[in-house]
């Protein structure tokens, strides 16, 4: 009995320590210590290595992203939506997107499907701020496409979904029937000649307030930008710049400039996942496709 009274005694002594110790007892000499007690220790000792550490962590995450698809921006709303041709980061406020970019290959090229106007619609993935047809009726703007229907008459899906309005924008219809489409017929034949390209383009939105149309006041946009990279051979990017107006020169180059300044007016980075080496170099340049 004085032994049994002498064990529970000793066991509330170790339950009053282990209590005092905030639920967590000592680790006898020579034992690892709790995971997280080393996890602290570890940080502590390797704060000095966290910035090369975040710029590798960096580096590996733009490489496991498309070509195509540009860094997350900064201080913008976007929401990112993969469709099977293409990727837009929509944006809730602006309520059209702040960039579109696809991967255009010479087989995306080709194909029989037809568009048809009624094909535009909601897109359902959007829970707030989300376009519909009629913030466009009688407003005096075309649907613009952003990724073009042309593009994808190799697929079903892929040419439905490029209705959507996360890839539509308000365009005066002259310069989305001529100079615009202009530059989307060349970058079909800059495709089918090098093999494949990756685009990027979208609204260039100026300082200041916007024009909105419709209900939900979709802004629209003063200009546009397009960028286009071409790995094939010599890499070499261009970028295009065009005024959402009716006086847009069909002189296609005259106007174009390198990615470097488009970079500049949109705060937009291109192409992260291509090799800085690469990158560097094309974008300063304007390149001749």
């Amino acid at each position: 009995m004085k032994r049994f009274f002498f064990n529970q005694l000793m066991l509330a002594g170790v339950v009053s320590l282990c209590v005092a110790c905030g639920g967590k007892t000592a680790p006898a000499e020579g034992m690892p210590q709790d995971s997280a007690d080393q996890e602290s220790v570890e940080g502590f000792y390797s704060s000095t290595g966290s910035q090369e550490a975040d710029a590798a962590g960096k580096q590996q995450r733009m490489a496991k992203m498309p070509i195509e698809q540009p860094a997350p921006m900064k201080g913008v709303s976007e929401q990112i939506l993969r469709r099977k041709a293409y990727i837009t980061s929509y944006n809730k406020d602006t309520k059209i997107p702040n960039w579109v970019a696809w991967h255009l290959t010479s087989g995306h090229t080709r194909g029989n499907l037809q568009r048809h106007e009624n094909m535009f619609h909601e897109d359902m993935d959007v829970k707030t701020g989300r376009v519909t047809d009629a913030d466009y009726y009688n407003s005096g703007y075309d649907r613009g496409h952003m990724c073009p229907a042309g593009d994808n008459k190799w697929d079903r899906q892929a040419m439905n979904e490029t209705f959507l309005f996360t890839n539509i924008c308000p365009q005066i219809h002259a310069m989305n029937e001529g100079p615009w489409n202009d530059l989307e017929m060349a970058c079909r034949r800059w495709a089918q000649k090098y093999g494949d390209i990756y685009i990027v383009c979208g609204p260039l939105l100026s300082d200041g307030n916007h024009r909105t149309i419709g209900k939900n006041r979709v802004v629209v946009p003063e200009r546009f930008f397009k960028v286009i990279l071409c790995l094939q051979d010599k890499p070499k990017a261009i970028g295009f710049i065009y005024d959402n107006n009716s006086h847009n020169s069909h002189k296609m180059f005259s106007h174009a400039t390198n990615v470097d300044e488009i970079e500049r007016l949109t705060g937009i980075d291109f192409f992260p996942a291509v090799d800085d080496k690469i990158e560097n170099v094309v974008e300063a340049e304007r390149g001749y496709f």
